[in-house]
């Protein structure tokens, strides 16, 4: 008899109107193909490697690279290789940026297919009869980065949200409901955020607390992981996920994407009630009824972003949902020994919708909506996020400092 338990397998719930996803298995998740309990990875890295050998990724880094100098054309319009090139076309030709705001250079995928990541601590990597398939995997990896082109885009002022969509403030959850970012403050009691058990001793119950006063009608937040990023940072940065430390990040993701979609926001909920997988915060362990039960109603994912000094570079810069809901997003699979995560990737349209906050400030919190189980269209599903570069900061301006905590929200 298989007393192996069976993996949660989603249903997938587009919201209405929404395109069809640029996905694998026609849109199911991983777990749909578990294999012994291997939640669907032994086939991931198999689509994979089979995707590799299709050759059409490489097509795309080709075109690219073989192109002619200067820009490309692209069927959504012009892209450039490089940041620079983008720069000199954006102060020549615009688009021209409101008070407060500044067009800049964003960097988007242009490969219309699902991409894999097979993250380090996947077997695969220190399987010596793998190491063929381990080396193709590697090189994935890196051309991926290599399949994307800048195109120019306008940050506006997050503190001026409401002079573009009048009567909505952007510290309110009306705000987060409309377009999936919002703003909240946060004056932390966390002395050190280098120190991850005091990240979730402190932080943790203050962004939980924050949630809750954002969301009255909410019965739980729980805050179950965190990210620390800072390039200068000249202490130990290893990451250790069995002592709940995530390192700390010397690299800014600096794509175009979200890091939950339509499968993952739920299969990464019920992974941390039921199962506490990978969960940093309060211990979760539900029964399966009880999962269903809270996931019965509505819950979603927010990320919350708050620096440890004032923001001079490498500013956290978020997308609003009105601008891309009729807009296809692409999967990315990210592919562990236990469970198969998807996150998302856009192309990129000159209609995005983009907000920054300039010399963000230690107590301003960037929120962003990661997932919502709301699917009828009366509210934003989620925005997108990236890092980017601020060509007017002074060449000695600081990279970033911050530290990113990630929740789901219940009611």
């Amino acid at each position: 008899m298989n007393t192996t338990k069976q993996p949660f397998v989603p249903v997938l719930q587009r919201t209405a109107g929404q395109p069809e996803p640029i996905a694998a298995n026609q849109g199911r998740a991983y777990t749909s193909l578990d294999v012994n309990g291997d939640a669907g990875t032994a086939a991931a890295v198999a689509d994979a490697l089979a995707q590799i050998a299709s050759g059409e990724g490489q097509q795309v880094t080709d075109l690219i690279e073989h192109a002619a100098p200067g820009p490309i054309e692209t069927k959504w319009g012009l892209g450039f290789r490089r940041y620079a090139e983008c720069l000199e076309h954006i102060e020549v030709n615009g688009p021209q940026a409101p008070v407060g705001g500044l067009a800049l250079p964003m960097r988007y995928t242009v490969m219309e297919v699902p991409s894999y990541s097979v993250v380090p601590s996947n077997a695969i990597w220190h399987d010596e009869t793998r190491a063929a398939d381990a080396a193709k995997l590697a090189k994935d990896e890196r051309d991926n980065a290599r399949r994307s082109l800048y195109f120019p885009q306008v940050m506006r002022d997050a503190r001026r949200i409401s002079d573009y969509h009048p009567g909505i403030s952007p510290h309110s959850a009306q705000c987060m409901d409309k377009l999936g970012v919002a703003l909240a403050s946060c004056d932390s009691q966390c002395n050190n955020f280098y120190d991850s058990a005091e990240v979730r001793r402190v932080f943790y119950p203050e962004m939980e607390k924050l949630l809750l006063e954002f969301y009255p009608d909410a019965t739980d937040a729980l805050v179950y992981n965190h990210d620390v990023f800072d390039k200068d940072y000249e202490g130990d940065r290893t990451e250790d996920q069995d002592a709940k430390n995530p390192g700390v990040n010397a690299n800014y993701a600096n794509l175009v994407h979200n890091d939950l979609n339509d499968n993952s926001g739920r299969v990464r909920c019920r992974e941390l009630l039921t199962r506490n997988l990978r969960n940093f915060g309060r211990e979760q362990y539900c029964t399966e009824v009880e999962a269903d039960e809270k996931m019965s109603r509505r819950f979603l994912s927010i990320n919350l972003a708050k620096p440890m000094e004032t923001v001079e570079q490498n500013p956290f810069v978020l997308c609003a949902w009105p601008s891309f809901a009729d807009q296809p997003y692409i999967n990315n699979y990210r592919v562990y020994d236990d469970r198969v995560g998807e996150t998302t990737r856009f192309t990129y349209r000159p209609s995005h919708e983009w907000y920054w906050l300039p010399q963000q400030q230690p107590h301003e919190v960037s929120m962003l909506k990661c997932y919502d189980s709301v699917t009828n269209g009366t509210v934003s599903r989620w925005s997108f996020h990236s890092a980017s570069i601020d060509h007017t900061a002074p060449a000695d301006a600081r990279c970033r400092k911050n530290v990113v905590v990630r929740s789901f929200v219940f009611f």
